[in-house]
């Protein structure tokens, strides 16, 4: 139902790479690293009819994720924001923006790509 030279962008997570290896996210990481390794086959899959398929990885972004984690545990944030280079959360306009910007013509020559949208999560920030 997609016509020719459209375009797919599937959200994953920040969760799949090695430095963001979690206890008691397993389960959730290994799901999205499934649809990390679908987007690469289909992008194989559909480049005959030109259609671009990528992903993009949010990292901690303030959603409703974990029944509300954010607002219950508000924490967890400092810990987030002590580790991302750009010294916050995400929000989710930063992924909706991320997201809309892959499926512009802006990335007309990019495909099987997995994006990581997170500020910079787990880089070493300098005090």
């Amino acid at each position: 139902m997609l016509a020719d030279g459209g375009a797919i962008v599937n959200v994953t997570s920040n969760s799949i790479f090695q430095n963001g290896l979690a206890t008691g996210f397993s389960a959730y990481a290994s799901m999205k690293g499934g649809l990390t390794v679908l987007t690469s086959y289909v992008a194989k899959e559909f480049s005959h009819r030109r259609i671009r398929v990528n992903s993009v990885a949010p990292g901690a972004t303030r959603t409703r994720i974990g029944d509300d984690a954010y607002d219950k545990h508000p924490e967890a944030i400092q810990q987030i924001v002590e580790t991302t280079a750009l010294g916050r959360l995400g929000q989710a306009n930063d992924v909706g923006a991320m997201i809309a910007a892959v499926l512009s013509d802006d990335f007309r020559w990019v495909t099987a790509q997995h994006i990581e949208a997170s500020g910079g999560a787990r880089l070493s920030v300098a005090s």
